[in-house]
Parts: C-alpha cells; sequence; structure tokens
C-alpha cells in the first residue's frame, strides 16, 4: 500500500515518475486565467490567517460545506475566522473523492510543510502554524507567486476598471508580469436594463464621454479595449452559457440599445441578437490587436435565488448547463473566418458530453500557419479534477495535437491554488507513462516526450501568448 500523497502520487509506472520527476516537476507556471486580485498583488498583501486565504471567496469549499451541514454563517457570514477554519476542517474528511481533498493536502505540503491529515483533531495546530507562516514576509502575496515558480499572471477586469494596480505593479517593477484581461460581459448582458445602463453609466465615467447612441457605445468600449492594450492586456475573455451568432442588422442593434436606455425589457430575440453584435466586435479587436481571445461555455449560473438575493453572484449556486453549443460555435468562427478576422481562440467547455464536440470544432479552424490557433481549452471549473482531465486531454489527442496544447491555468481566486498545476502535471505524465509501458508509445523516444510534457507544460503557452522571453527562465 503506498502513502497518500507521496513524491510519485498519482504516478503509476516506473515511466510515469521519470517523466514527472525530469521533465514537469520543476516547469515554471503561466497562469494566464485567473481571478487573483491584481489590488492585493500591488500592495503584496499579508494574509491575518489561513482562513483568509483558503476560505475567502472560494465557492468550491462553500458548496462542500453546504452539502455537509455547515450554517451559511461560517462560509460568506461573519463568524470569528478560526472557527470558520474549524467547520472547514470537519468537512475536509467528507471530501474524499473530491479534488478538494486533495488540492486541500496539496497546498498544506506545497506551502507549509504540513503533512498531518486536516481534520477535526487536527485543526488546531494547523491553523496555528499555518496562520502563523502566512504572517511572515516571506508568505506575503508576491512571494507566495515566487514561491510557486510563477512567471505571468493574467488577471480577468472589467472594461470599466482603471487597471491602477496593474500600473502600480509596472511602475515597481515587480518581475513577474500580471497582465490584465479584458473580460466585458456585463457589457454584453441586456437582460437586466438596470444593470445594463449601470454598466453604461460606468462606461462614461472611465472614458469621460456621453453615451447617447450604440455608436457612441461602441466607441467608449473601442477606447477601453485600446487602453487595455496599452496596459499590456493581450488576453480577452468570455463567461457565456454559449457563443452568440444570430444574423442582425445594425438598426435592430440601435434599436434595442435604445429601448435598453429606457429602462425597457427586450425579448428573447433582440437579447439573442445584441450579445451577437457585441460579440462579434469584441472578436474584431481582438483579432486587430492579435490578441488571445477565450471563451469559456456552458455554465448555467444562479440557480438558487435565495442566495443570489442574500450574497449576490459566485457563491457557489451554478452548475454545469446543458445548452446546445456546435452549430452557433460553429457559425461565429466561420464568420470571423470568411472574413480573416478570426484571432487565436481558446474554447472552453463545461459540460463533459461537449468535449468531442469542441475537440473537433477546434480542428476546424486552423489555418497552417499559426500553430494551434484553435485551441480546445483545459478542463474548467466543475471538470478541473482526475477524470475531467484525463477526459479532456484523451478527447483531444483523438481529436487534434495534444503536443501542441497550451496546457493548465487555475481560474481560481486563491493564491494557494497552484498545485493544481502539480496536479494537472502528475495526471499528464501518467497518460504518457502508461501508454509507454503498454507499447502504446515507443519508449525509444522518451527524450522527445519529455520534451512534449515540458511544451505543454509551459513552453507552448510562452509561445502562444507572445511571451517567448519567458523560455529563457524554464
Amino acid at each position: 500500500m503506498r502513502p497518500f500523497l507521496d513524491k510519485d502520487f498519482l504516478l503509476e509506472s516506473e515511466t510515469a515518475k521519470k517523466l514527472y520527476h525530469e521533465a514537469a516537476e520543476n516547469m515554471p507556471i503561466i497562469d494566464y486565467h485567473c481571478h487573483l486580485s491584481p489590488q492585493q498583488i500591488a500592495e503584496d498583501h499579508q494574509f491575518n490567517d489561513i482562513t483568509e486565504a483558503w476560505l475567502g471567496g472560494d465557492h468550491y469549499k462553500w458548496r462542500a460545506m453546504r452539502a455537509n451541514g455547515i450554517d451559511e454563517s461560517y462560509m460568506t457570514g461573519n463568524k470569528p475566522s478560526k472557527e470558520k477554519f474549524l467547520k472547514w476542517a470537519k468537512t475536509v474528511p467528507y471530501t474524499m473523492r473530491n479534488p478538494l481533498y486533495h488540492w486541500t493536502h496539496l497546498e498544506l505540503q506545497r506551502y507549509f510543510g504540513i503533512t498531518e491529515l486536516l481534520s477535526e483533531k487536527t485543526a488546531d495546530a494547523i491553523y496555528e502554524k499555518a496562520s502563523a507562516m502566512l504572517r511572515t514576509p516571506q508568505f506575503s502575496v508576491k512571494n507566495l507567486l515566487r514561491k510557486m515558480g510563477v512567471k505571468t499572471v493574467c488577471t480577468t477586469d472589467d472594461p470599466t476598471d482603471d487597471l491602477k494596480w496593474h500600473q502600480q505593479l509596472k511602475d515597481d517593477g515587480f518581475e513577474i508580469p500580471v497582465l490584465p484581461a479584458f473580460r466585458p460581459d456585463k457589457a454584453m448582458a441586456p437582460e437586466d436594463p438596470a444593470a445594463f445602463n449601470q454598466f453604461v453609466a460606468l462606461l462614461e465615467k472611465a472614458t469621460g464621454h456621453q453615451i447617447s447612441s450604440y455608436e457612441d457605445y461602441l466607441t467608449q468600449l473601442k477606447n477601453r479595449h485600446d487602453f487595455f492594450a496599452t496596459m499590456g492586456c493581450s488576453v480577452s475573455d468570455h463567461g457565456l452559457e454559449e457563443i452568440y451568432a444570430e444574423d442582425f442588422t445594425n438598426e435592430e442593434i440601435e434599436i434595442v440599445f435604445n429601448e435598453l436606455r429606457k429602462g425597457n425589457t427586450i425579448s428573447l430575440s433582440q437579447n439573442r441578437k445584441f450579445k451577437s453584435a457585441l460579440l462579434l466586435k469584441f472578436a474584431q479587436w481582438d483579432h486587430q490587436k492579435g490578441w488571445v481571445q477565450q471563451f469559456h461555455l456552458g455554465a448555467l449560473r444562479n440557480n438558487n435565488t435565495r442566495l443570489l438575493q442574500q450574497m449576490g453572484a459566485d457563491v457557489g449556486c451554478d452548475s454545469i448547463g446543458d445548452f446546445k453549443q456546435a452549430v452557433a460555435l460553429s457559425k461565429f468562427l466561420r464568420t470571423l473566418d470568411d472574413s480573416n478576422q478570426l484571432t487565436k481562440t481558446i474554447i472552453y467547455n463545461l459540460n463533459p458530453a461537449d468535449n468531442e464536440i469542441f475537440a473537433t470544432m477546434a480542428g476546424n479552424f486552423n489555418d497552417g500557419r499559426t500553430i494551434g490557433k484553435i485551441q480546445f481549452g483545459a478542463a474548467w471549473w466543475f471538470l478541473d479534477q482526475k477524470t475531467g482531465m484525463i477526459s479532456q486531454m484523451n478527447a483531444l489527442s483523438n481529436m487534434g495535437l495534444l503536443s501542441r496544447f497550451v496546457g493548465m491555468l487555475t481560474d481560481s481566486r486563491s493564491f494557494l491554488s497552484y498545485p493544481r498545476h502539480e496536479y494537472f502535471r502528475r495526471i499528464l505524465c501518467n497518460l504518457f507513462g502508461h501508454e509507454v509501458e503498454n507499447g502504446e508509445l515507443p519508449a525509444q523516444e522518451l527524450d522527445w516526450i519529455q520534451q512534449v510534457i515540458k511544451d505543454i507544460c509551459f513552453n507552448n503557452a510562452a509561445r502562444y501568448f507572445g511571451w517567448p522571453q519567458l523560455l529563457d527562465s524554464k
């Protein structure tokens, strides 16, 4: 019986062990999509305790705690910090076979050197030790990034954000680039006219220009897109239920915009056309600048109205949706490709039933010039666990080129989440190792396989996102 979480965790063959320890283990990290706070990085935030670092904003943990019968006050409420941690510790033993069990103990080991299993019995000692370490300068936010070998971070930023923290990081000369990513979801969300008009007001404030027409609206969104580019942004991101690719006329969209500005509710057809028009514009602007566009598709959000009303969005009440993806996604990409306006694109699915759809869709629009131009993105959100990662990589392997894959990201709000890259890398090496040992891949090509693994872990992303200077740091 093997010990839990030893140095060969998830590595089931000698070849897998060799591949991980010689090729993957020490590769640095490019976190090209996350939800980390640029303010906390700029201020080199020091966490008060492990509760703040671990439970603040972590809807993965909140979902598990609710399922374990823990009162909401210990997650999003105002209970004392240590009491919240103790409730999480009480929950952890019940998370066995959930990736949270692995992630929790990987994070305790990699950041704090704590090898004890977290439970009610060990909670006090672990809380005190980890919290004491987090209060030292060596465990400031910047040093946590350094400790895990992070070389670039892309945050997720609204078009109206002034990006002052990104500017401060540039001015301070922080050696790890922290770059903004353009996330215009609120700009194309007309479901709630009041919320939409609040966004327009923020856009007016950010640009210093009044917005009286749809043309004005596009002009000021483009101004923000241009501003983001001056701040080093080269990545956009969209979190959508599905791609929108309805036919529309400019006159129709102008009418919709005017109705929204009056506070009027629009029809479902008008909603979809409005989203389609803006999504196409954003994609065209991304192409003009040579940005990478990302589409996270398939989440059914805010299912629990009670919690939404009490606490707002992003508290752990989202799930996998069963939206039809293929036809609209094909039309959207084809429209851009037909006009030679399709930039590098990463598509992520949340429904595992869509793996092969996304993997084959990506292959439709590669151009024979840009390596891996259209990417089937990493297993995301509910799929970023062992089974989900294996399924995503198998689909990509069978339908495309895993060797050109840009690899893993955190998609996290936590500065302690970087062992997820290790988790991914161990699973990747185990897949290759198994097939070498099974005679499905040639053992004499082990040096080449090691290079492929290094590329997936780091090099492919550095080249794909246009940061080749990072290759010198591998």
